[in-house]
This record gives structure tokens, sequence and C-alpha cells, in this order.
């Protein structure tokens, strides 16, 4: 047994516990007076025994004292030598994990299926009983009672698990113990509570017990499978040296002697340690600190070389963002040491840097896995992480990015400084003085200046030794400002593979200018592990999100707005729904309609809308439409690299906006018509923009609705071909109409008979008036080069002239049968001469015109082979002049009109970069 026996003499409640020193292990109490205190490790106080003696208006003395067997005395037992490397395993279980009785059997559930030879497993205390530790502690020395309380809640929870879990002699002996220890935290708390202080010695040896009990706990359940398990308290183990009030560094080969001892009395394959809490030389109870239990599981994974240490938490790895504020952030399959370390250092979610130093020295693999979904395969973090693993694209040189807030920018500027030896170093010793943390340093080569980035709540003492150190260089103008900037973040882009890839700077920098980010620092290492930047508090978030989208989102992802949600606009949403999934997996075309806007409603979404029921959350979560607010959202998202509006209108309104939309870097893609044939100048301005900008304007339905008309075109000029001549049938109304008005049927009853089936417009007169053909022939016209207006091209009308001012449709159609004599005689003529009627639209490139009218074919031309409503075109060109190139298709109806857009919009992501 060991003995302890602590005093401490306080006077008028000001004098505190004394520091605490270790003896050896061999100690004896023959006298009841009150000793220096020592706790000699491991520390039991299963027999402690507290008295104390106020008097009156002097000091009164705390004393302890144990009578206990000399413990010099050690089982006799043959030395079982410690087995080590790779068939040992390594697991270590966070607070949550082991946080109720179902959970503990959960991890004894793991441990048990784990084939490993030889497996230890750290634990932690159960969730948040180091913190009602320290609360009990902090409680005692403000001499506030109600630390009573909170002990019994500490008691009451590890008393219920152990109800649930153990049962019989196992249920008694773990039940025994725990209130022993309990009874000795009260006699010890009230010690604290009287004194009003405590010290880190008897803080760290107080919320140790956390460990202790979890880890009992968790030996009986494996146990009860008929397991060989011991369990391992770590302060037998491991010998640290307290390097700073928040710091220890490990002591490996005092550590490796210990643990050979403690294995040869306890040999087992299965061993249960504490995680978090250690010994200093002195045999002094202390803790790891912050992320201790992490730590203890890479020191026991580096002293028994095992093959690899598995961190168990409730998160499915580390992300390459915080998916707290990024959605987009994804798992990362493997991260290198160096990588874990850097993301760690800035904030991210990852490892504390130390506890990768351990295993790093025997390129132990750490695992990071879910307790609470055991499916998914976790982070691996290992010497090198540069393979592709399980197919996942690791082309990007930047595996993560990370931040930190809540910090402050030190500027110190001179021309006093430059080239003065030791300048720096009377900065930063100012620093160290104050014992603040520098957190990224970045000076230019001209060395004017020093600026680097502390926490805010240090900034104020930094600035005021700078200014007290420098005060003589201030008043002589050799320097002349240290300037605070506050509320500032860090961002960081860490990456391995950064260090071999040019203009990584350069895209992270692209992605910030582009989401209008200032940047205020700058600083990179030679390493060129880590890019980190200085930005304004709260553009940090918006700058993760940009910077992230650049480099992991697909070059290929386009923020897409549809103006227009009409027959041509509905179809294409229902096209990009059904195609969408199969355009991301195959060809990592990732298209995300985030608005969809009509003439009075609109819908926004921030993460794209869900294409299923895109009219039913129209109709539910509509607002009143604002064509310039919707561009603003679809164009305002930063974090989706690629930005195009799909123009399914016909409203001039929205035609005019084209210009100003390239002009901003928004691609432009349409079917409407109003851009390309309105006034010559603002068109010509247009495609000058689009020449001169990155953007891209695509307009293919504009003509021939899903026929390529308008890049076939392209195709012969850009070849270096010459257009003679373009003629063709460019209406699928006016085709089917022509190609049934036959035999004895009227002119009437085969337009009534399209308007039924839905070729017409719903005033036919809009398709007969021939304005939508003129249109497209001047499209093809100024394609082909020529400068015209609409106005330009004579349009022959097949309305007749008394029904043009015909109020509605229905009675146009009413009145139309009385004209149907005049439309007889031209296709009896026609017949008469074995021609058929065809109405056409003509560009004569040569003499730089074009028409539009009722033409006559011999009915061996190719426009007299035409059914229903499908379009012909002929080019004749120096090339093509003997036999003109024929394009022939379908030419009306939604399907095919959507059919054209959704074309250019994947013509525009193989621009974009997606494979062709």
């Amino acid at each position: 047994m060991l003995m302890a026996a602590f005093s401490a003499t306080i006077s008028d409640s000001s004098r505190f516990l004394s520091s605490t020193s270790l003896p050896k292990r061999k100690i004896s109490a023959s006298s009841p007076r009150c000793r220096s205190f020592s706790l000699p490790k491991p520390f039991p106080l299963s027999r402690l025994n507290i008295c104390s003696r106020l008097e009156r208006g002097k000091s009164f003395t705390i004393c302890a004292q144990a009578s206990v067997s000399d413990i010099s005395v050690e089982k006799s037992m043959g030395k079982v030598n410690l087995p080590k490397g790779d068939m040992w395993a390594v697991h270590k279980f966070g607070g949550t994990c082991v946080g109720t009785s179902q959970r503990i059997k959960n991890v004894a559930d793991i441990i048990i299926s784990d084939d490993s030879e030889r497996k230890l497993v750290v634990v932690s205390a159960m969730s948040k009983v180091t913190d009602m530790m320290y609360d009990l502690i902090n409680k005692a020395q403000s001499r506030d009672d109600s630390y009573i309380s909170s002990l019994d809640a500490v008691l009451e929870k590890h008393n219920s698990t152990a109800l649930d879990l153990l049962e019989g002699d196992d249920l008694a002996s773990f039940l025994s113990q725990l209130h022993h220890d309990v009874s000795n935290l009260k006699a010890m708390l009230r010690a604290i509570y009287i004194a009003g202080h405590v010290t880190e010695s008897f803080s760290d040896f107080v919320v140790g017990h956390g460990e202790l009990w979890s880890a009992q706990l968790l030996s009986y359940v494996v146990r009860k499978n008929g397991l060989d398990c011991k369990w391992m308290d770590t302060r037998e183990v491991l010998i640290v040296n307290p390097t700073s009030s928040n710091q220890v560094d490990p002591d490996f080969l005092e550590s490796e002697r210990k643990l050979e001892k403690w294995f040869s009395q306890n040999p087992s394959k299965i061993i249960i340690a504490t995680g978090f809490i250690a010994s200093t030389p002195q045999n002094i109870p202390t803790t790891l600190k912050r992320d201790g239990s992490d730590f203890s599981a890479a020191i026991m994974g580096a002293l028994f070389r095992a093959r690899q240490v598995t961190i168990w938490t409730d998160v499915d790895g580390v992300y390459s963002a915080d998916p707290r504020k990024v959605s987009e952030a994804v798992i990362l399959r493997k991260l290198s040491y160096q990588e874990a370390w850097e993301m760690s250092y800035f904030g991210a979610n990852v490892l504390h840097p130390r506890t990768i130093i351990p295993v790093m020295r025997y390129d132990i693999p750490i695992v990071i896995r879910n307790i609470f979904n055991l499916s998914a395969p976790g982070t691996k973090i290992c010497r090198s992480a540069s393979e592709d693993v399980d197919g996942q694209n690791l082309d990007s040189p930047v595996k993560g990015f990370a931040t930190i807030d809540n910090l402050a920018l030190v500027n110190v500027e001179g021309t006093g400084m430059a080239g003065v030896p030791g300048t720096a170093s009377a900065i930063f010793g100012a620093v160290k003085d104050v014992g603040a943390n520098v957190i990224m340093i970045s000076q230019a080569s001209s060395e004017h200046s020093v600026c680097f980035a502390v926490p805010e709540k240090e900034v104020k003492a930094v600035a005021e030794a700078l200014q007290s150190r420098f005060r003589q260089a201030l008043d002589a103008g050799r320097l002349s400002q240290v300037a605070v900037i506050p509320n500032c973040s860090i961002l960081a882009a860490v990456g391995q593979k950064m260090a071999s890839t040019p203009g990584v700077s350069a895209t992270l920098f692209n992605a910030l200018a582009k989401a209008n980010i200032n940047i205020r620092a700058i600083a990179q290492g030679c390493s060129e592990y880590n890019i980190t930047v200085v930005l304004k508090r709260e553009d940090c978030i918006r700058a993760l999100r940009a910077v992230h989208s650049r480099f992991y989102l697909s070059r290929t992802t386009i923020a897409i707005g549809i103006i227009g949600p009409g027959l041509i606009g509905a179809t294409l949403l229902d096209q990009l729904r059904d195609q969408a999934a199969v355009l991301k997996e195959e060809f990592n075309i990732d298209l995300r309609v985030m608005g969809i806007t009509g003439s009075r409603t609109m819908l926004l979404s921030e993460v794209g809308i869900d294409l299923s029921r895109w009219r039913e959350l129209l109709k539910q979560k509509g607002q009143v439409a604002d064509l310039e607010k919707f561009t603003q959202h679809v164009h305002g998202n930063h974090f989706i690299p690629n930005t195009a509006l799909v123009d399914c209108t016909a409203d001039s309104n929205v035609a005019s906006c084209y210009h100003d939309w390239l002009r901003k870097g928004i691609n432009v893609i349409t079917p409407n018509k109003k851009a390309n044939s309105g006034p010559l100048d603002k068109y010509l301005k247009l495609r000058a923009l689009q020449r001169q900008s990155y953007t891209h304007y695509f307009y293919e339905a504009t003509v021939g609705a899903g026929l390529p008309i308008i890049s076939t075109l392209r195709g012969l000029l850009e070849t270096g071909d010459r257009i003679l001549r373009i003629e063709g049938i460019f209406s699928g109304t006016l085709s089917y109409i022509f190609n049934n008005f036959t035999g004895t049927r009227t002119f009437s009853e085969v337009v009534a008979e399209a308007k039924e089936a839905g070729y017409t417009e719903p005033d036919p007169r809009d398709d007969l008036s021939g304005t939508d053909v003129g249109r497209k022939v001047i499209i093809l016209a100024r394609e082909s080069g020529l400068k015209l207006e609409l106005s330009d091209i004579p349009v022959q009308t097949l309305v007749p002239e008394p029904l043009r001012a015909t109020e509605s449709a229905e009675d146009f159609m009413k009145q139309l049968p009385q004209f149907d004599t005049d439309m007889a005689k031209e296709r009896q003529d026609a017949e008469e001469s074995g021609e058929v009627l065809r109405y056409v639209g003509v560009v004569d490139a040569i003499n730089q015109k074009g028409v539009v009218e009722l033409r006559r074919y011999s009915k061996s031309h190719p426009f007299a082979q035409l059914s229903g409503s499908d379009n012909i075109i002929a080019f004749t060109t120096t090339r093509y002049k003997d036999q003109p190139l024929i394009v022939r298709g379908p030419g009306a109806g939604a399907q095919v009109t959507a059919g054209g857009v959704f074309s250019d919009i994947l013509r525009l992501a193989s621009y974009l970069g997606a494979p062709s």
C-alpha cells in the first residue's frame, strides 16, 4: 500500500496548499505530526484521514496521514518480455464514445471484433466528466458548497453506468473502488475548500479520476466476454516533462522502461489504458493537457511500435474544410503527417500537432474513424498521401483549408528598419516578453515593415510592449508606426503536392479576387506545404467557400439561372432533371439550377433547386420576380466557379441584358432571337464583347431549334470556307403546313390542324407573318458577315391583309377560310408545273441581301422531300458550290428546342474543361 500525507499552513485565509514533492516509493509514517505534503505515485487515497485544527485569530493546519505498509515489496514473479511491433493495434476512444453504458458496450464490441493479435485501448473519461471534475475544483477553491452535490452527481453517473453494465463480483468490486475514490475526493476537495486554492498537481490528480473509472468499467465489460484483459493506470507508465503550463514532453526512454516493468507484472493481449493522465519524473500525477487522450494513444503506439493507431470519434474523418462552413466539404481519405500537422495548427478539427510527432518516428499511421458510422473508412494519416484511394480524385494540389478567427495584425513599419540587424529579434523579443503567440509572420524584401498576426486578446499587450521597446526609434522617426489592424482571420491552404505544382497561388488568389475579397497579408514557407492569407473577419467564411470551390468542385460546376419556365424552359428543366446525375457521374459536369424566374414569380436556392419538385417549389416558395436580384443571386454565389443564365423567353427586355451579363462574366445561352436580330449596333457590340471576354454566348437554338445550323455555319467560316448562299425552310410550323397542303385540302384546314397539333403559336398569324423566319435569316446573314438590319429583309406575309387587324386568334381562324381560294390557285399553278410550294428564307451573301418568301420547287428538289415539321437548310459555299451542304431534321417543338439549349449548356461545359 501507499501512504500519502499532505499539510499546508494558511494564515488569515491568504495562504494556500504548499507545492508538492514526491518521495521515493518507500515511505514510513511513525508520527501523527503533520509533515510536508507529498504525493507518492500513483497516489492512492483509499485510507486517507483528514483532520483540521482551527484556532481563533491564529493560523490553522490541515494534515492528512495514512498508515500503510512498505510499498517496496513487489510480487515475486517471472519476468515477461513485452512483445512489440505489428501485432499491436492501438485504439483510442474519446469521451463521446464512452458517454453512456450502451456506448461502452459498443466500444467493447469494436475491441472484440478487431482480429489483431494484441490490442491496446486508450479511453477518455465519460462524456462531460472531465469538465465536471474541473468544475468541482473551481467550486471548492471558490468556497462554493455546491461542490459536494456536484461530486454526488459524478458518483451517480458512474454508479448508474456500472449498474447497467456489470453484475455480481465485478459490480461489487467496481462500486467499492468508486465509493472509496469519491470518499477520498471529498476529503481532498474539503481541504481545497478550506485553503481557497489548489495547486496544479492537486488539480491534475482530481481530474484524472474520470479516466480511471472509464478504463476500469470497459475492462470489466471486455472480460465479461471471456477475453484476457487488464487495465492500466498510465501514471505508472507514462513519464513526461512539463515544459510550460499547457505542454509536456514525453520521456520515451523512462516510459519504455516502466512499460516493460508494468507488462512483466500484467501480461495480457488486451490492455485498457487511461488516456490524458501521466506522471512527472518526480512521480507527481499530471495530465497531457489539451487533446491529451489522443496524445496518450500516439505515445503508446510509439512505445508498442504498433501497426496502427485508430482514433475513434463522432465524425467520418478529416474534412477538406469545416463542414459547418462549407457544405461542399469532403472527407479526405489520406493525409500526410505534414498536411495533418499544418491543418491542425490552423484550426482544422484534425489532431493536435504534437499527437503526430510520436507516431512519425516509426511511420505508424493514424486512422480517424467514426464510431457511429462503422461503414465509413475514415481518414488515414501516414508518411505519404499521394496515392489515389478508392478512386478518389487527388489531382488537386491543395488537400484542405483551415481558418483561425479572432486575430489582429500588428504592423511595425519604418525606413529605419531596412538593413538594421536585430530589428526582428527586438520585435519578437518584446512579443515573447508578454507571452503572446505569434501565428503568422510576413516581411517584404525591402525590410521596410514587419507584419505578424497574434490572437486579438493579446494584441493590446503586444502593441504596448512594442511602443515601449521602440519609443526612442518612434520619437526619432526611424520607425513610423506600430499599427494594429483588428478583426482579422487567417485562411490557410494546405497540401503536400503544392510544392511541385505551379499556379496554386495564382488559382487561390484568383478565387479570392472573383469573390471580391481583399487580402491583408500573405505568408508561404519554403516547404510550400502551406499558403496563408490574412483577411477581414467578416470575409472569412465567404473566402473559405470560394477557394474550396475553386480547388474541389469540378471546373465544370455551373450555377445556372433559368429565365422563362414556359413551354421550352419547363421542358429544359425536366431534361436537366433526368440527365443531371449521369452528367455528374460519367462526365464530371455538375449543373446546378440556382434560380428559376418567370415574369411574375421567381424561385431562388443557395445550394441548387430540387428539379424533381421545381413546379411545386415555385408555387410554395416563389417570391416576386426581380431580374436584377435574380441575376445577382445566381452570379453572386462565389462558391461555384462558373455562372450561366439561360433565357428561354422571346422577350426583348431580357435580351437587352445580355451585354451587361457578359461584361460581368456571366455566360449566356438562349433560343431568344431578339438580341441577334435586333438593332445592328447593339448586335455588333454584343459580339465584340463576346470576343474580348472569357465568357461565352451560345444561341444555337435561335435558328434551327435542335439542329446544328449555327455551329455548322461557324465551322465552315472558321475553316476558311466562304458563304455564297444560305437557303432553307426555317419554320417548322410553315414546313408542316406546306408539306400537308396537298390534294383537295384547303389552306385554312391545314392551318387549323397545325394549331390543334401545337405546331403554331397561340395566334397562328405570328407564324404566317414570316417575321420569325425573317429573324432567323438576319441572324444567319450577320453570322456570314453581312451587316444588315431586320428592315433590310423583305418578308412575304401569308396573312391576308383584311385579317391582319383582326382582334383575336379565334376571329382570325373563323375568317381565314374566306381566303382559301387565293392559296388554292397558287398550289394549283405549282402542281401543273410539277412543283410544290415552300416558304423559305434566303441569304444571298454575294449580293449582300436576304429575302423571305413563298417559292416553288420541282418535286425532285430536296426541299420538296420534307415531311412533318422538318426544317432543311442548304449551304452553298466555295467548298460546297456544286452540291450544297444540307442540314435537315425536326425544327419545331419544345423537346427539340430545349434539347438545342441543353446542347449549348454542354458545349459551355466542354469549353470549361469537361471531356468532349
